[in-house]
């Protein structure tokens, strides 16, 4: 979501740029961010200034889920150091001895955003959704400063996730940071993963090194990137306070189509919204796993042959799409020995599983078949 909103916000930047010199609102701009930001992300004052709160929060999920017509639980499994992963639980029956399928969000994301794709899956296979350590209503711990170990932060609170819920394998499929924190666990513990598969996944080339030399950026693109790089991605959402849902509505009007089928007014725009104004945990870990443009610290592409080539992938883009899906064509060319498909759904942007919910799901279904 952060990199559709910072899009839209450039035009805003550029018609003050030209009524204004750069100089003028750099200097401006940097001495009410160095007040006014910091102050708002005091965890002490967000109820007041953001109309948001833990109770909002989950209600917002719970109407996101109204429209679930499966049975399922939800709960708040523990691990270490007091944190808690909320999760939901959807095990039927008939398919109790399946491998399970444990779905992982992506940045900014929460369980709720699977609504569409949560009865479908679970036809077939126990379905596990959690929130990520640091976002949803899942615990929102203080994350190391350092890339290596904000991700292995994430990736251990997957797996005392899993030994905590008393999983022995499991298909993990993850959207965004999710696919990216789905590689990085199935390196450190294969056997415990079955597939994966990749959902338009973040974080897997390096930052192009002639990226600048082709496709000069401007100066003041540059003093504003310098100029908020020490922010989260999501802090302007905090900073408007009051008018944060309006904003959310006003820059993503697309999440309301997404989800037309099953609401007709502003339920996932709130959803989204109470998501990203809590306290800034897993937002601040990403923030410090990033390089400016959003490009990952440790690229998974690097990392790509620490995977055993056992280990079956699945990697799903959407056909309008923004993300590059030249990553999965890379994940097949270095792994010869490994079964890798590569799926586009049509019709579909960044959020394939939103866009286009009974294409993606059936192809998911299709392709995790093999597994049992």
């Amino acid at each position: 979501m952060a990199e559709q909103a910072v899009t839209a916000s450039t035009g805003v930047v550029q018609r003050m740029l030209s009524v204004v010199g750069v100089h003028s609102v750099y200097s401006s701009v940097w001495d009410y961010v160095d007040t006014t930001i910091k102050w708002c992300w005091i965890p002490d004052w967000l109820p007041s200034w953001c109309p948001t709160s833990q109770s909002q929060l989950k209600n917002a999920e719970d109407r996101m889920l109204q429209c679930v017509n499966s049975t399922f639980t939800k709960q708040f499994v523990p691990i270490s150091s007091g944190n808690l992963l909320w999760t939901l639980t959807f095990v039927r029956d008939s398919v109790k001895d399946k491998t399970p399928m444990v779905l992982l969000h992506g940045f900014g994301g929460g369980v709720g955003l699977w609504a569409q794709n949560l009865d479908a899956l679970s036809q077939r296979r126990p379905v596990f959704a959690l929130d990520l350590l640091g976002f949803g209503q899942s615990s929102r711990p203080h994350f190391s400063s350092d890339a290596q170990e904000a991700e292995d932060q994430f990736v251990e609170s997957i797996e005392q996730w899993r030994a905590k819920v008393g999983l022995e394998t499991m298909v993990l499929l993850g959207h965004n940071l999710g696919g990216y924190l789905a590689v990085s666990y199935a390196i450190k513990y294969p056997s415990r993963v079955k597939h994966i598969v990749l959902v338009e996944p973040w974080g897997f080339p390096e930052r192009p090194d002639t990226a600048e030399a082709h496709r000069p950026i401007p100066v003041w693109i540059k003093a504003l990137g310098a100029m908020f790089s020490p922010f989260n991605p999501l802090a302007g959402l905090r900073l408007v306070g009051p008018l944060g849902p309006t904003l959310v509505q006003t820059l993503r009007p697309d999440f309301k189509r997404k989800f037309s089928s099953m609401f007709s007014d502003n339920t996932v725009s709130e959803y989204i919204y109470h998501l990203n104004v809590q306290t800034p945990s897993g937002e601040t870990a990403f923030k410090n796993m990033t390089v400016p443009y959003g490009w990952a610290k440790r690229p998974m592409l690097q990392r790509i042959d620490q995977l055993q080539p056992a280990i079956p992938f699945t990697i799903v883009y959407g056909s309008r799409s923004s993300i590059d899906s030249n990553s999965g064509s890379t994940i097949k060319e270095t792994r010869p020995r490994s079964h890798v498909e590569i799926i586009t759904i049509r019709g579909a942007g960044h959020y394939v599983y939103a866009d286009q919910p009974e294409d993606f799901n059936q192809r998911v279904l299709q392709a995790c078949d093999k597994v049992d």
